[in-house]
């Protein structure tokens, strides 16, 4: 059974730094990507960014610049580095991991809360 669990979440304030780790506790196998969701209150959950087996990065558009993504493959654990945080980073963010085993499984954590102070 694979678990992940995110941490580093908080309250900061605008224009200012936070770093998410996210890690996958059991065995995946053949993983497709890792990556973040977020879900602000009264909002429904939207993609944040992903990185890939092979470590390429991919981001929303609304965070491209200011976030980055990287992992620890052997590890397995995702990091999302926040940079120049706006009021409206303010979510829950939510780490999960696909893997194709044969067929394709998605996992996900409880969500780590980022609140941003302007």
């Amino acid at each position: 059974q694979v678990q992940l669990v995110e941490s580093g979440g908080g309250l900061v304030q605008a224009g200012g730094s936070l770093r998410l780790s996210c890690a996958a506790s059991g065995r995946l196998l053949n993983v497709i990507d890792m990556g973040w969701h977020r879900q602000a209150p009264g909002k429904e959950r939207e993609y944040v960014a992903l990185i890939t087996r092979d470590d390429t990065p991919k981001y929303a558009d609304s965070v491209k610049g200011r976030f980055i993504i990287s992992r620890d493959g052997a590890k397995n654990i995702v990091y999302l580095q926040l940079d120049n945080v706006k009021p409206e980073d303010t979510a829950v963010y939510y780490c999960y991991a696909r893997e194709s085993a044969p067929w394709i499984n998605t996992y996900w954590g409880q969500g780590t809360q980022v609140t941003v102070s302007s």
